[in-house]
């Protein structure tokens, strides 16, 4: 991982809201479910596919990632599970600077991991 970088003549920046593992369920009290719930792979996984939809909805890739901020409930099991993002990130070619916070609680109980992300092109 870089520890940071630099952009310079950028005309357009993506600042992705943190991503979750959750999908519309009517059925549901809130409104919506948790996918994968208590199942930190199955959301890393889940949230990085969202990460590539945002981009690709704003003509990017991962290859124009400039940071990404990683917050997750159970920090040991993220850790053991890095490969997921790893194995995401090694095609893009790149190692954008990255945090790794550990809370408390996310938006709902079942929510075990939440990704930001910054891209520029």
């Amino acid at each position: 991982m870089d520890q940071a970088e630099v952009i310079e003549d950028t005309a357009r920046v993506l600042h992705c809201s943190g991503q979750v593992a959750l999908e519309a369920d009517p059925d549901s009290e809130l409104g919506v479910s948790v996918i994968g719930a208590g199942d930190l792979r199955a959301q890393i996984t889940h949230v990085l596919g969202l990460i590539d939809e945002l981009l690709e909805s704003a003509g990017m890739s991962r290859s124009n990632l400039t940071s990404l901020r990683f917050f997750t409930t159970d920090i040991d099991g993220f850790l053991e599970n890095y490969d997921v993002y790893a194995g995401w990130i090694e095609p893009a070619g790149i190692k954008p600077p990255q945090s790794l916070l550990g809370i408390n609680r996310l938006v709902h109980p079942d929510l075990l991991v939440e990704i930001e992300a910054t891209a520029a092109a």
